[in-house]
């Protein structure tokens, strides 16, 4: 794919550069980096068409408000007492942009600065006047267990902006060197993980899902070393940061430095015992995110706080729900990457799901499945009563508790089964029988291995019975069958993980010592082994014929169902194409025709390793519009079909496919750790 570039004859150029990473860090600025950088850290006056560095309105409220460590002791280290640490980034070797959302830095009052003034500020040679810069300390349960002091290891807080319309936003560059929770590494983030980050947080945005953003990408010519597969074969990669804006990067885990001895680990948060700054951050959090409920209650703390809680654990739950319902897996969801005001953060191993799989675990590092996707909602349940442990004597643990039972359950049902309602085009009734239609659905899709996005957003085509449409069921059938997966790709999908022998292993260790098995056994992991050993059994003895007959016929009868409740909705309506018109409309402003395929994001990374950063913006530009029907997106926005079909002597021609396609077979091999 290296230096290849895709005609696009739509304008979606953007507004950040023309694309090419070759040389175009060569300024000024950069060359006085490369002579020491004694001035790397100056302030930037910025510049450009727009607003520049300059006008940024800094008011850095979290340092004014909470404990900072202002020790500046070198090196990683346990610290007690404070909520954040200063810390100065580590200047980078000219520093050049990848590319930039116009939208999130917007924002921020920014628009029109060169490409370098933007490269210099957010890699850190340069800083804004007004920032402060600092690393949070917080905690964290990774993987169920408690880990202790985490920390900002490699984000650096830049300050907080207050934007044009008064909105206050954190900046953090992330990747921008060693902090004092660095542990053993160096604080730095490459290509790969920096990239995907940038685009997912666009790109959930875009989707309507509450998250942080994405400001700018920015490479440099300094390097790190990355085992990339753990495979003890490493090689040097380009030190990358990103801009991360939110309103806070608060989290879960932010409360956890409170934490008292934890009975399985032994370990305990480094401001243990400290409940005046317990009592300090919640003044803070809620004083300036939760402002309505400190107004609601300015003289009972136990009943604000009490309010606070049940709104973290609703919008947890709707968050979660909104997740589920564009096929995205965080991969890893442990209390230290869970937002304090309800926010998707910590891109890191994240996957949409292509093939339709309840169990689809993003994380190949994820052995368990711990934070498969149909886990998602219990495990961020599970991390509010961790948060919930942590709030006590502020809350009581017994108040927090029963607030998560009240509240999370059918706040997450209601959200999900509206937010399909509306992905299906039932809009004017609710019927009881609505939920058992869309679990027939999901169960269709994972039954046919059917592509979750392209499936969904075919269902529009379906007219409601009394309008008219220019196609055959039998056409609208194939089309959905040509989402689904093949017989040798359902047969990889099913293919047994265990070893045959380690299954009755376990299975007989299950009957004769159950406690023993629940130690070192995965009784979720047993019944799934089953269920596809199964499963690929069936698939040996099937052929090509006999599975297209049946994914017919699992089709037709759901959409059987789907049409006879699509006919509940016309009833007493006078103009059905008009209502038929409306539902097409919401459908397809739901259910998204371009996500940031695994796949996607891999294209776009190896050519800017390559130096070619365009098609990061092309696919920038793309995720912008999600959900769009525009002619020129649909059919002039192309990629290369596949970084292998590239090195290829065919023709370009031929291997160009657009974005919403189904994914290639290769694509299923990428691993994300």
């Amino acid at each position: 794919m290296a230096g290849v570039s895709v005609s696009v004859r739509c304008a979606v150029r953007s507004a950040c550069g023309s694309g090419r990473g070759a040389g175009s860090g060569a300024s000024v600025m950069g060359t006085a980096l490369g002579n020491g950088g004694a001035s790397a850290m100056s302030s930037s006056g910025g510049g450009g068409g727009g607003p520049g560095l300059h006008s940024l309105r800094f008011d850095n409220l979290a340092l004014r408000s909470l404990p900072v460590d202002r020790s500046g002791e070198a090196g990683s280290r346990q610290v007690p007492g404070a909520c954040f640490s200063l810390v100065r980034p580590t200047p980078v070797e000219t520093p050049r942009l990848v590319a930039c959302s116009v939208a999130a830095l917007r924002l921020l009052g920014l628009g029109g600065l060169p490409d370098t003034e933007l490269a210099q500020c957010f890699s850190g040679n340069r800083l804004p006047p007004g920032a402060q810069t600092a690393a949070h300390c917080y905690c964290g349960h990774q993987f169920g267990s408690f880990a202790g002091q985490l920390g900002d290891g490699a984000a650096i807080y830049l300050g907080e902006v207050l934007g044009p319309r008064g909105q206050r936003w954190e900046l953090q560059i992330k990747g921008a060197g060693p902090t004092p929770y660095s542990r053993q590494s160096d604080g730095r983030k490459v290509l790969r993980s920096s990239i995907r980050e940038f685009l997912c947080s666009e790109a959930m945005h875009h989707l309507g899902i509450p998250t942080t953003r994405g400001g700018t990408c920015v490479t440099s010519d300094s390097k790190v070393i990355r085992d990339v597969f753990y495979d003890g074969h490493p090689k040097y990669e380009r030190c990358t940061i990103v801009l991360r804006v939110a309103p806070t990067f608060l989290r879960f885990g932010s409360f956890e430095i409170f934490k008292d001895v934890d009975e399985q680990t032994g370990r305990r948060g480094p401001s243990s015992g400290r409940n005046d700054i317990k009592i300090q951050m919640l003044d803070y959090v809620i004083g300036t995110f939760y402002p309505e409920i400190q107004q609601a209650h300015p003289k009972d703390k136990a009943q604000r706080n009490a309010a606070f809680f049940r709104e973290v654990t609703k919008r947890t739950a709707r968050l979660v729900a909104e997740w589920q319902c564009v096929g995205f897996c965080h991969g890893v969801l442990n209390t230290d990457n869970m937002s304090i005001v309800g926010l998707t953060i910590d891109y890191g191993p994240f996957g949409f799901m292509d093939r339709f799989d309840p169990d689809f675990v993003c994380n190949a590092s994820d052995n368990r499945g711990r934070y498969a996707y149909n886990r998602q909602p219990e495990i961020c349940k599970w991390n509010l009563g961790k948060l919930a442990e942590v709030l006590v004597p502020e809350l009581t643990l017994e108040v927090g508790q029963s607030i998560i039972e009240e509240e999370f359950n059918s706040e997450f049902d209601q959200h999900f089964l509206q937010k399909m309602r509306k992905k299906l085009g039932l809009l004017r009734c609710e019927k009881a029988e609505d939920e058992a239609l869309v679990s027939d659905l999901l169960y269709v899709f994972h039954s046919t291995g059917a592509d979750f996005t392209n499936s969904f957003r075919l269902l529009s085509d379906i007219p409601i019975p009394g309008s008219s449409t220019s196609f055959t069921f039998a056409e609208f059938l194939a089309k959905l069958i040509e989402q689904c997966a093949s017989l040798e790709e359902l047969k990889l999908a099913f293919t047994p993980s265990m070893d045959p022998r380690q299954l009755s292993i376990l299975l007989a260790l299950s009957q004769s010592n159950p406690q023993l098995f629940e130690l070192i056994g995965d009784k979720r992991g047993v019944a799934k082994e089953m269920d596809r050993i199964e499963r690929f059994s069936e698939l040996q003895q099937m052929t090509t014929e006999e599975l297209l007959s049946k994914l017919k016929k699992s089709w037709t009868d759901w959409l059987q169902k789907y049409r006879s409740r699509l006919e509940n909705e016309a009833e007493g309506v006078d103009d059905v194409a008009e209502l038929n018109a409306e539902r097409v409309k919401v459908m397809n402003a739901n259910n998204p025709k371009f996500i940031l395929r695994n796949y996607i994001a891999q294209n776009a990374i190896s050519a800017a390793e390559d130096g070619d950063f365009s098609e990061v913006r092309r696919v920038l530009k793309l995720l912008e519009h999600p959900y769009s029907e525009d002619a020129c997106v649909e059919e002039e926005l192309m990629q290369e079909a596949t970084v292998e079909a590239t090195a290829s002597c065919e023709p370009l021609s031929n291997k160009r496919i657009p974005y919403h396609s189904k994914p290639p077979d290769w694509s299923g091999k990428l691993l994300v750790t």
